[in-house]
């Protein structure tokens, strides 16, 4: 399974098939930036159009700029190539959620006769926010090679609750201007970006079908946002900067970390998304099919539902530490003994089946709360973001699959390749002025119509 998003070969094949080519040094030569490009970033720093034209996802390869950390996290998210993009930035993004610092900055290809550059992805556990902020330090050091300024005049956006906790801590190391953007519209606005601006971002999955991908949209409203991240939130979205949280749930990501940490031996959070891979839930969790024995077709239950999630762990314990009882002579009261752990020979499961028994539980509880506020919100069209996802299979085919359940097929779940970084993003493209792009995205107030939106893109086209 791809790190980024769960691909067969032949998926991997077709998207490089598809994917446009970029542009090499022998049909087109690196467009300079101005001297009044480079004077207009520096006294309004961020304030650049950013040339969406081209756009497209691409493996990471040696051209990435140089300088991530030894400790970079095992899940990587593609770059986006922006092929047209030559300005200079001289801005980067921070989202510091209470579990992950998502972080996203621009680079131009300095060892490449190709224009434009790309927007770059890392992310950091919290935790090691240090780590994070020693990173961003790199960046601003060589400002000059990747985007042409100088790196005192770097300027970080920071959003999440972290921007507020470690705000002093960033500006402090950095000694660069440090701007907070409010979370929730950073989220908006980094989705609608997705959503419009970027091929190949947003998709449907199943089991059956894996990945498909969907087109790019104009009419994107009204749509409810399920951001998956240590907690969760369901907010309401009815056109560009107009949203309210109309729901959510305190059993979410960190949920899922907290009691895994404490019932298994994994480390980190795609530790734990490994041993659900492996795992077999129904070893723990009680079916239905383990009540009635077979379907409950009336009621359009499978034998494979989960009736309770980790409905067999008390019974199957018992029945052990019985077993345990009888054949042991060791004169160490029973009650003294502690149960065999999850992986030892003697235990009836492990914590892979653990694993991916909570990550169901937690998975379907959210998928269930989310039709139910969309039903109430009468909205038909659900994404699902926040770095819970990680495009990890069975957490998208669980979601998947409730929405589908309960909607009985009307509604689908839609899943993004960069699920993790909308708040980020968005906050990156906060600092942009307004019409910016092909579609004017991201005007203030009312939405443009398409035809509005493809004269904004033909202006902005010509001013870049």
């Amino acid at each position: 399974m791809s790190e980024d998003a769960p691909r067969t070969d032949q998926g991997a094949a077709d998207e490089a098939r598809d994917a446009p080519a970029a542009p090499t040094s022998s049909t087109t030569p690196r467009v300079q930036t101005s001297t009044t490009e480079i004077d207009s970033t520096i006294i309004h720093p961020g304030s650049v159009r950013i040339n969406v034209k081209g756009a497209f996802i691409v493996d990471q390869d040696s051209a990435s700029p140089s300088g991530t950390p030894a400790s970079r996290p095992s899940y990587g998210t593609k770059d986006i190539r922006l092929p047209y993009h030559t300005a200079v930035v001289s801005h980067i993004a921070v989202d510091i959620g209470g579990t992950l610092a998502k972080l996203v900055y621009f680079s131009r290809e300095p060892y490449s006769r190709e224009p434009g550059g790309r927007l770059n992805f890392i992310n950091f556990e919290t935790n090691r926010i240090d780590d994070c902020i020693e990173f961003m330090n790199q960046l601003k050091m060589k400002q000059q090679t990747l985007n042409g300024s100088k790196p005192e005049e770097l300027c970080v956006i920071a959003t999440g609750g972290g921007a507020y906790k470690f705000y002093d801590r960033i500006r402090d190391v950095l000694g660069v201007d440090v701007l907070r953007e409010d979370e929730m519209e950073c989220l908006i606005i980094g989705l609608d970006f997705f959503i419009t601006e970027i091929p190949r971002e947003v998709f449907t999955y199943s089991e059956t079908h894996l990945m498909r991908f969907e087109d790019q949209r104009s009419d994107i409203y009204p749509y409810l946002l399920v951001n998956i991240g240590s907690g969760v939130s369901m907010i309401k979205v009815s056109g560009p900067r107009a949203y309210e949280r109309v729901g959510g749930t305190s059993l979410g990501g960190g949920t899922l970390w907290g009691l895994l940490s404490l019932l298994t031996g994994a480390g980190s959070f795609d530790e734990m998304l490994d041993l659900a891979e492996r795992g077999n839930n129904a070893k723990v969790d009680m079916l239905v099919g383990d009540i009635y024995g077979t379907d409950y077709g009336k009621i359009g239950l499978k034998s494979s539902t989960i009736a309770s999630s980790f409905g067999k762990v008390f019974r199957i314990k018992q029945e052990a530490e019985k077993g345990t009882e009888c054949q042991s002579t060791d004169p160490t009261s029973v009650d003294d003994r502690p149960p065999p752990a999850a992986d030892s020979p003697a235990a009836p499961f492990s914590s892979a089946d653990v694993s991916r028994s909570l990550l169901y539980a937690i998975s379907n509880n959210i998928g269930q709360i989310a039709y139910l506020q969309s039903e109430k919100h009468s909205l038909s069209t659900i994404y699902f973001g926040g770095s819970f996802i990680r495009g990890h299979r069975q957490t998208m085919n669980t979601l998947s699959y409730a929405i589908k359940f309960w909607s009985k097929g009307e509604k689908k779940a839609y899943f993004l390749r960069h699920e993790g970084y909308l708040g980020a993003v968005g906050a990156f493209l906060k600092r942009q002025p307004r019409n910016w792009g092909r579609r004017g995205s991201f005007e203030e107030g009312v939405g443009l119509g398409t035809e509005a939106r493809a004269e904004a893109g033909s202006r902005a086209g010509a001013e870049e």
